[in-house]
């Protein structure tokens, strides 16, 4: 996949050559795509097959400072669709001004309140993500975290790495297999599904807590369905998977970590909005439960947190959904979405403003 069309980079903006001038031709014109984000990022995202169909689709045109209003601005006035990803600007008003044609805004990932405002849904704009090709491989990110909490493989890495004898470095609390296994699934989510999926496999006992799952869906997953009280109580691991929203900020907060059995272990993968990381840093200090984590209240994570001494701890930085093929399957569902779009067929990942209440 090239960057534009002679190669140049870095450019603000980058346009294929069409003829004419900056007046956009008449209604037999192709359609135009904005493709709003840095060059790296672009080319981790869409293969060279994706980039050629979405070509054949629409022209596009690339904005690869995508921080950058008046770049953006500029590159919007002829556009039918925008593409954002990592750093776009938020599509607010003022820039939605520049944009009389655009009809859908396709995010590359899955929170889409950093880029779309209410401005975007007054306006009749189409709003789709990509989300769903994260779930897979941050399920068996959280998979492997499972897998690591139930045979305590971080803390026998700790040790050796921190100088234990080889006669103390395998001491650690009891470990367990994940046949028979009770684990607690906090949300049936796209990705909290495909991690149900996983571990059903390989024979654990799934409890979910989701005011939102019905008997016949728990039943369709293979899964038991408790009050969070009761799968925090009853789990051997925790696992996270819950949406980012006003009502979940520290949804696992003291009571609630202080109801982990002694021994468990609590997975996330999600949002550190979800838990309350103060509490739960606590309860780690003690030793009493184990935790692997891929996201942080703050982050980079500082270097002197006490989060980075804990043998008791796996630490990820906020890396799960990075795989290859992961984020081509970014790039392979936005121009997926863009040529429904296009075609005028119903959108298979359309967000509502709902969404914007998602916190990112």
């Amino acid at each position: 996949m090239t960057g534009s069309a002679d190669g140049a980079r870095p450019e603000r903006v980058v346009r294929p050559e069409r003829p004419g001038s900056a007046v956009r031709p008449g209604p037999a014109a192709r359609p135009v795509a904005v493709v709003a984000m840095a060059p790296a990022l672009r080319e981790q995202l869409f293969t060279a097959d994706a980039w050629q169909r979405l070509s054949r689709l629409a022209d596009p045109v690339l904005v690869e400072r995508p921080g950058d209003r008046t770049a953006l601005a500029a590159a919007l006035a002829d556009a039918d669709v925008l593409v954002t990803g990592w750093g776009t600007a938020r599509l607010d008003a003022e820039l939605l001004a520049s944009a009389p044609r655009l009809g859908l805004l396709a995010h590359t990932g899955g929170a889409v309140s950093p880029y779309a405002t209410q401005a975007v849904f007054d306006r009749g704009v189409r709003v789709t993500q990509a989300g769903a090709a994260m779930a897979r491989p941050v399920a068996e990110v959280a998979l492997a975290f499972t897998l690591a909490l139930l045979h305590r493989i971080h803390r026998f890495d700790h040790a050796l790495r921190g100088g234990v004898p080889w006669s103390r470095a395998g001491t650690a609390p009891e470990r367990h297999q994940i046949l028979g296994c009770p684990i607690g699934v906090i949300g049936a989510s796209r990705t909290g599904r495909a991690y149900i999926e996983l571990v059903r496999a390989l024979g654990a006992e799934v409890t979910v807590a989701d005011p939102y799952l019905g008997p016949a869906e728990a039943a369709a997953l293979g899964v038991r369905v408790a009050g969070l009280d009761e799968l925090l109580a009853t789990s051997r691991i925790t696992v996270v998977h819950a949406p980012a929203l006003a009502e979940t900020r520290h949804l696992l907060g003291r009571r609630e970590l202080a109801l982990l059995p002694d021994g468990a272990g609590l997975v996330n993968t999600a949002r550190s909005w979800l838990v309350d990381e103060a509490a739960l840093l606590d309860e780690l200090r003690t030793g009493r439960l184990d935790a692997a984590l891929d996201v942080y209240d703050a982050e980079p994570l500082p270097v002197e947190h006490p989060l980075r001494t804990l043998p008791n701890v796996l630490l990820t930085p906020h890396q799960a959904a990075a795989t290859v093929e992961g984020r081509q399957a970014l790039g392979d569902s936005t121009v997926a979405e863009i040529e429904r779009h296009l075609g005028g067929r119903d959108l298979l990942h359309q967000v509502g403003r709902e969404a914007l209440e998602r916190v990112e």
